[in-house]
């Protein structure tokens, strides 16, 4: 009896202790010190190719000031502006009195009647700045729309290597008969890859400047060779030059004009790689054609993941397109938000080079997306018509490809189109 006891009681005084936390004494380990040196190569590469790929831009943007700063200056935000300009959307005859008044001049007046909009290029009084009159004059007119005269970039002159491989592939008839925009810098249209194309051209008082990023991105958007084709080959392409050679190119007003030629030349789809920020005029002008049933397909930028949201892509209405590599991944530099609408190949590609007629040379970024979207809405629609607009893009984003998480994201958008094109594919 006394032994149950005793190992009853034992029982009970194990279970006590077993419920009673353990405490143990604390361990001091010592710090330990990681040279950079055990950082992997891999991460420190990835993060370098990162920043200079998003920081281009600013880069570009930096050095252009510096070489110009009589023709150009910064508005409060960093973006570019024509020095000491500011443009007047429809002012009204009182309120230029009461500008000329406050020492304001006119430099010149445009009347965009595609667009219904009437343009006044205002200079500030002598010694302001275009942050200054913009201020006066949005109090001198509290009523009216005033706005920098914003600059536009184009989103990278890809990557210059030396002639490609080009894939065996014989041009089909997909683009011909159709018509699709380009805005953008000039286009070398005796490029091989676009010497099959109808080129109708626009800007710089006729005499266009041919670039490396325009002829890229057409050669992409509608071009076709022996051995080369875009996205939609030999549609006739009418490509305005925003930037004809001058420091000030890719100007607000410029990307206004061309706006409203694509809309007397009724261009049902027009490609716009170019990138900058939210500005009156350019929204007015934008808001016109998507209320017309035009299709305006633009690169979101290579701005990177953090970046905010660049126009024109951003636009209610607009198709901003990011880019994704051969491996189906969105590109490090691409940007994302809830305005992208659909991926597209924009890596892994080669297109025409400017400087060589028969040349080609690879391309990177959403600059190189965009057009392969906007030639394949380019094939299903000949002139402006919103259901018929409606309809397109509906199509296209039925064929979409999801990537990423399930359904519609801020990095792939609906998904891919345009990966089964023959294209221009580096292997």
């Amino acid at each position: 009896m006394r032994i149950r006891s005793f190992i009853f009681a034992t029982l009970l005084s194990l279970s006590a202790s077993a419920q009673l936390p353990v405490q143990l004494p604390p361990v001091q380990l010592p710090p330990v010190q990681l040279p950079g040196s055990v950082l992997p190569e891999a991460t420190r590469t990835l993060g370098g190719t990162l920043r200079k790929l998003t920081d281009a831009r600013a880069l570009r943007a930096e050095r252009l000031l510096n070489d110009h700063r009589a023709e150009l200056d910064r508005d409060p935000r960093g973006d570019l502006v024509v020095r000491a300009e500011v443009i007047a959307i429809d002012i009204t005859d009182a309120a230029l009195a009461n500008a000329i008044k406050a020492r304001f001049g006119v430099l010149r007046t445009r009347d965009f009647a595609e667009l219904g909009v009437k343009v006044t290029v205002l200079q500030t009084p002598e010694g302001w700045s275009a942050p200054r009159g913009l201020k006066r004059l949005r109090k001198i007119d509290p009523e009216g729309t005033y706005d920098y005269n914003h600059i536009y970039f184009d989103v990278g002159d890809g990557v210059a290597t030396a002639p490609a491989n080009s894939p065996n592939v014989s041009p089909p008839e997909g683009g011909a008969g159709h018509r699709v925009g380009l805005i953008d810098g000039g286009v070398e249209a005796t490029h091989e890859a676009l010497r099959n194309n109808v080129i109708r051209q626009f800007g710089c008082d006729g005499n266009p400047v041919p670039s490396v990023h325009g002829t890229a991105v057409a050669s992409l958007l509608a071009g076709s060779a022996a051995e080369f084709q875009g996205a939609a080959p030999r549609a006739e392409l009418f490509a305005a030059d925003v930037y004809c050679g001058l420091p000030t190119g890719g100007a607000v007003e410029a990307v206004a004009a061309a706006l409203g030629w694509m809309v007397k030349e009724r261009v049902a789809v027009v490609n716009i790689s170019l990138v900058g920020p939210r500005n009156a005029l350019l929204e007015r002008a934008i808001g016109v054609l998507l209320g017309r049933g035009h299709l305006i397909v633009a690169a979101v930028g290579n701005d990177g993941p953090a970046a905010p949201p660049l126009y024109p892509a951003a636009y209610k209405g607009v198709i901003g397109v990011t880019a994704v590599d051969a491996s189906h991944r969105v590109l490090l530099e691409a940007c994302r938000g809830k305005h992208l609408a659909l991926a597209a190949p924009g890596a892994d590609l080669r297109a025409a080079d400017a400087a060589d007629a028969t040349g080609y040379k690879e391309v990177r970024g959403t600059s190189f997306a965009a057009p392969l979207v906007a030639g394949l809405l380019a094939r299903v629609m000949d002139a402006p018509d919103p259901v018929a607009s409606a309809n397109a893009l509906a199509t296209l984003t039925a064929h979409a490809v999801d990537l990423g998480p399930k359904g519609r994201d801020d990095i792939y958008g609906a998904g891919l189109v345009a990966a089964d094109l023959p294209l221009v594919a580096i292997k």
